[in-house]
């Protein structure tokens, strides 16, 4: 659509409120920073509320203005959705979908993924954020996502699984250490050497903590941080081993730089992998290809893996 349905004073303070100023915004619109601030004071004069706080460096929403620019994104997505469908009734497969995925998908499934989907369906526009799984979540239900591809969503009344996948609870080792000499390990065994750890952020470390917590009572034997491919590089190194699924170091198991030992011990609880949308608002018919082809592509991926 060359036009929006969208009022610009909604369209404006959205911005806004991403932006963080009306100086920013303006740049992101490419309209006068006069224009989006009176704008805004008209709609803060009819509504009787201010929807901004004027901050020295800039401006943030008041509970008002929370309420007013939810209801604009969500306005905006439905007008997309509607575009959408309209293009789908004179039959023609194309659209835009926003994906939010993890940071292990990027140089695991995800490239293969695209390149299917621009090849099956070129008039399919795609627009992928990398997020945490938390992030992920807020994307879908502020309506700045279609669709999440995430390790370990919780059931919830806005959200709506499409399709889940357990993922075995385990550690990644070099060929070369001496864990790799057995199929699969226990975490006594894991204990004795050095451990590079994801941060709290992420599922796996939080579920480590609240279960396993005695695993890190010696800090000098464990190495932080929130990127998984450091993560990696340092359990390829052959000093440390790592705890993650086969899913976020299928490129690694592939190529034979990393081995995958599930834990043996009872109790040990899986993770998850799934693909989730707004329970709130139905899948449009192109949200539903990308769907399908994106959990197609997982499925490979995890059979290659576990073919080796």
């Amino acid at each position: 659509m060359r036009g929006s349905l969208v009022p610009a004073s909604l369209r404006y303070a959205d911005q806004v409120a991403r932006s963080g100023s009306i100086q920013k915004a303006a740049k992101e619109l490419n309209v006068a920073a006069s224009a989006i601030d009176r704008q805004i004071l008209l709609l803060e004069a009819d509504l009787g509320v201010e929807l901004f706080e004027r901050m020295p460096r800039g401006m943030r929403l008041t509970a008002a203005g929370d309420a007013l620019v939810a209801l604009a994104r969500r306005w905006k997505s439905d007008e997309r959705k509607a575009a959408s469908d309209i293009r789908q009734l004179q039959g023609i497969h194309q659209g835009h979908v926003r994906l939010v995925a993890m940071d292990s998908h990027a140089n695991g499934f995800l490239p293969l993924f695209i390149e299917k989907l621009a090849v099956e369906h070129p008039r399919i526009s795609l627009e992928v954020e990398i997020a945490s799984p938390d992030d992920a979540l807020s994307a879908l239900v502020a309506g700045d996502a279609d669709i999440i591809a995430a390790f370990n969503l919780s059931p919830r009344r806005d959200v709506h699984v499409l399709w889940s996948s357990d993922l075995p609870f385990g550690c990644v080792v070099a060929p070369g250490h001496e864990l790799a000499k057995g199929k699969t390990t226990s975490l006594q065994e894991a204990v004795h050497h050095p451990i590079a750890l994801q941060s709290k952020a992420l599922f796996i470390r939080r579920y480590l903590d609240a279960r396993y917590g005695w695993l890190f009572t010696d800090p000098q034997k464990a190495v932080v941080t929130n990127s998984l491919q450091l993560v990696k590089q340092l359990a390829r190194s052959g000093r440390y081993i790592a705890f993650t699924s086969e899913l976020d170091a299928a490129p690694e198991i592939m190529d034979g730089s990393l081995l995958f030992l599930p834990v043996r011990d009872k109790g040990a609880e899986p993770q998850t992998v799934g693909l989730a949308i707004d329970a709130r608002k139905p899948l449009s018919r192109i949200g539903r290809i990308v769907a399908d082809m994106l959990k197609n592509e997982i499925e490979l991926c995890l059979a290659r893996v576990r073919l080796l």
